[in-house]
């Protein structure tokens, strides 16, 4: 009777339990779904070709987002082209010729420390040292390189955890054949850990998106069309993002349509990123 008992409790439990994490992924999905849903009826009715495709301009009294469109794709594109071989690089050291343990637990702690630091504080190092120490000011230029700091320990720590995740049998295998080590680590190990890195680049493109506060302080708010092959009308002029545009005019001008406009656009411009992602980590990984 005791046993009997005793297993029809657990039932109990078991059952009560699967119901609270079906609640829970229920309620999680529900939760995301109406976001984006909200977003987008909120949104897409008022993103046009003409917010697309022009500059604002207070003398025709227009609202364009081309601007912050084009600073957001080249503050993604700059910081990983910076970040990504910095971190790799830095991870496989770590991971693969490191021999120094205390150096590496030093160097894993400062990584994990970064990665809490809330973003205002990034904004206000790279405005004091980049914009004013070395006399970048407020330009596309220093908002990439606060960045990239930002995401380096992201990048850092999940292309080291894949990269430990790859079977030890493997190195020694190719060691065994011959191959030198720098070899081995670019024909076995980086392929086998391109999830870990396709994954570490989606999160920074998510923060890099996502960003705001850092790049209110280092990138400004300059709403005018930077010339990408000009140094001087690049990288040294101020210019706001897609997140920074939506803070303008949802805080400061109370243009919440555009807001939402803006909001939609985001969320679609990371869908697309991130899918792009996936699909240059399967076509490397079957390579």
């Amino acid at each position: 009777m005791k046993m009997q008992s005793l297993s029809g409790r657990r039932k109990v439990y078991n059952r009560t339990l699967r119901v609270l994490l079906y609640f829970c992924a229920f309620l999680t999905c529900a939760l995301l779904l109406f976001i984006i849903g909200y977003i987008f009826i909120k949104g897409l009715p008022h993103v046009t070709w003409q917010l697309l495709s022009t500059k604002p301009s207070y003398i025709k009294d227009t609202i364009g987002i081309l601007p912050n469109i084009l600073n957001t794709v080249y503050l993604v594109l700059i910081t990983l082209v910076i970040t990504l071989p910095l971190g790799v690089g830095a991870a496989v050291y770590l991971t693969e010729y490191a021999s120094n343990r205390r150096l590496v637990a030093a160097i894993e702690f400062a990584t994990e420390t970064l990665t809490g630091i809330p973003s205002i504080i990034f904004g206000l190092v790279g405005m004091l040292f980049f914009c004013n120490f070395m006399s970048l000011g407020k330009s596309l230029l220093a908002g990439c390189l606060t960045l990239v700091i930002m995401t380096l320990p992201t990048i850092i720590r999940t292309t080291q955890e894949s990269l430990k995740t790859v079977p030890q049998s493997y190195r020694e295998g190719a060691l065994g054949l011959g191959a030198g080590k720098w070899h081995m680590i670019r024909t076995i190990v980086l392929p086998s850990s391109v999830d870990g890195i396709v994954t570490g680049c989606i999160l920074a493109i998510g923060r890099i998106v996502g960003e705001s506060a850092a790049l209110l302080f280092t990138a400004g708010m300059g709403m005018s069309l930077n010339n990408f092959f000009s140094m001087d009308g690049f990288l040294h002029s101020s210019g706001a993002s897609l997140t920074v545009a939506l803070y303008v005019y949802a805080k400061e001008r109370a243009e919440f349509d555009v807001a939402f406009a803006i909001a939609a656009i985001l969320m679609i411009l990371t869908l697309v990123i991130n899918l792009s992602a996936k699909l240059v980590g399967r076509k490397l990984k079957k390579k």
